[in-house]
Order: structure tokens, then sequence, then C-alpha cells
């Protein structure tokens, strides 16, 4: 039997916060006899992604593999991916959010890894009996799951709010499950993790809840949520809504799915629907409702006559 593959991704410093919790979680996928590997976006040159559309041209089209006009280390992060049955992604929170370079990794994913619209492009390449090398590598429809870590020295929680919620973006074009998350504030109190042997336990389990979810024998054990907390979203389990839709819905900004908030017996209640949580762009539903969207307006995309012409008065303001 194949061995199962997890990688971690780390967009902090080398050896510091996220490096070292990444790799105990890692030790203990690899102590369960899986194989493991570790990468530093840092490490790597990657071009930040200048929306030419190049790749996801290429993918509806059916004739494309998906692949970036740009020429630099993303062959490494592609095999990375493909190769993989598990990611661990963990980045510092810097002002409120990742870093920049978790960033640019996520927009190189972006439409390019999406299921939907890879998994199109790859049924029509074998329908053709084309060359595999031809259209998007088939390892891209595997099931994966996924968790995530984050750390800010802030010793208050709300200055990393938007971390794990802005880092679903690396999870859901490939349809990642993510199945445990950690955040790690307050870190300026200890010289380094290593110093605090409750976070790095925890590492630890998050580690062994990969392991497990690996391991499971269906599908609802495999993708079930093993975090500290449920989370008020019972699909993303973040506790971040967006409110002003009248009345007393609200929205999930991580899903993009509809809710309702109630005040219960002096308590906040918020519910969402089955039918809304299976439109969460985290699931297959979600994502076909965007590519989708995406594919019509490619389509239906109204023209504006002498555009060129009326792009000139704007050429070399400010510069």
């Amino acid at each position: 039997m194949e061995k199962k593959k997890v990688v971690g991704f780390s967009f902090g410093r080398k050896m510091s916060n996220t490096d070292v919790m990444i790799k105990q979680a890692l030790l203990e996928c690899q102590d369960a006899g899986m194989d493991i590997q570790f990468i530093r976006g840092d490490d790597l040159n990657i071009h930040i992604c200048t929306g030419c559309c190049a790749c996801v041209g290429g993918l509806m089209s059916g004739k494309g593999r998906g692949t970036c006009v740009h020429k630099d280390d993303w062959d490494i992060v592609e095999e990375a991916l493909m190769s993989s049955d598990a990611v661990i992604v963990g980045a510092p929170t810097y002002e409120f959010t990742p870093t920049g370079n978790f960033k640019v990794f996520c927009d190189r994913m972006g439409p390019s890894h999406d299921k939907t619209f890879r998994g199109p492009a790859i049924e029509k390449g074998v329908a053709e009996g084309r060359d595999p090398q031809t259209y998007p590598d088939a390892r891209s429809m595997k099931p994966r799951v996924g968790a995530m870590i984050t750390n800010g020295g802030a010793r208050t929680e709300n200055w990393l709010s938007f971390t794990l919620p802005t880092m679903y973006a690396f999870m859901f074009p490939m349809g990642i499950d993510v199945i445990d998350q950690y955040k790690y504030y307050g870190a300026m109190n200890v010289e380094h993790v290593i110093g605090r042997s409750d976070v790095m336990e925890r590492m630890s389990t998050l580690g062994q809840n990969i392991v497990a979810a690996l391991n499971a024998e269906t599908e609802e054990e495999r993708i079930k949520w093993r975090g500290d907390k449920e989370g008020t979203c019972p699909v993303c389990h973040q506790d971040m809504l967006t409110v002003g839709y009248g009345k007393n819905k609200v929205e999930c900004p991580v899903c993009g799915i509809e809710g309702t908030l109630d005040i219960v017996d002096g308590e906040i209640k918020v519910s969402f629907s089955e039918e809304q949580q299976n439109r969460s762009r985290l699931r297959d539903a979600g994502k076909w409702e965007h590519s989708n969207e995406i594919r019509d307006g490619a389509m239906t995309q109204k023209k504006v006559e002498n555009l060129k012409e009326l792009k000139m008065k704007y050429v070399g303001i400010g510069e």
C-alpha cells in the first residue's frame, strides 16, 4: 500500500515559531509511517500573479494545463501539492493578516488549481485520448485534508482575527478539507515557541489529527472537524460574520453563505441551513456556482466601444 504524504508549507522565518510548529506536527505524521515534506515559501522564487488569466483561459478552453506564464520555482510547489494527501500550512500574522508572500502563493494557485476548472479539462483530455502532458495533472482531483496554523506576538487574540479566515484562500481552490486549525497569540511572552510546552503539545495533536483523518475509513470520518472549538460557522468553523443585510440576516465571509442571527434567552444564536452550508465556497457546489459565474461573465461580457482611445486620457497620469 502506498504511503500517505503530508506536506508542510511555512511562510515564517527560518527555524522561528511557524517553522518549528509545522515541523512538530510533521514529526507526528512521520512517526505514524507517513512520508513528509517541508517547504519554506520564502526560500523559493515565486513571481506575483499579474492577472493575465492565461492559466484560466487554457483551462476553460479545455486545451491547457493551467500553467502560469512565469518561469520560476512554482514547479516545486506544484509537485509538492500534487503528490500530497494532506497539507499543513502555517504563516505568522503580519498586521492582521498572513504574510504578503503567503498571498502571492494563493494568487498563483487560485483559479488555475480550482477543481471545477481543472476537472472538466482533465475529462476532456482523457475523452479525446490526448497526451496527459496536454491537460491538468489528474492528481489535482485527489481528496486531501489540511490544517492551518498562525502565530503572532500580540497578547490580545483579536490582533490575529483575519489570519485564519484568510488562510482558507490556500485551501479552497483544490477542495482541501480543513480538519484542524490553531492560533498561537502572545508569542512575544516567550523567546521561542519551543519554550511553550502546551503549544508544542497542541502541534503534536494537530499532527495526530491529520493522521487520523488520513487513516479514516469513511468520508464522514475523514473530513470530521477535529479543532478545539466548533466556531460560529459549521463549515469553516470561523467566528467572523458580515452583518447589514437587513433584519437578522448575516453572512459568513469565508464561506459566502447566508444565515440568521437571533437572541435567545439573552444569548446570540447563529444558524445556517443545510442548503446554505452545501453552497459554501469550501464545498464543490459553491465552487461550481462561482466557476459557472466566471464562465458566464467571460461569454457575455459587454465590450466598451473605443476602449483604447478612452484609456489614452489616463496614460502617464501621476507618473
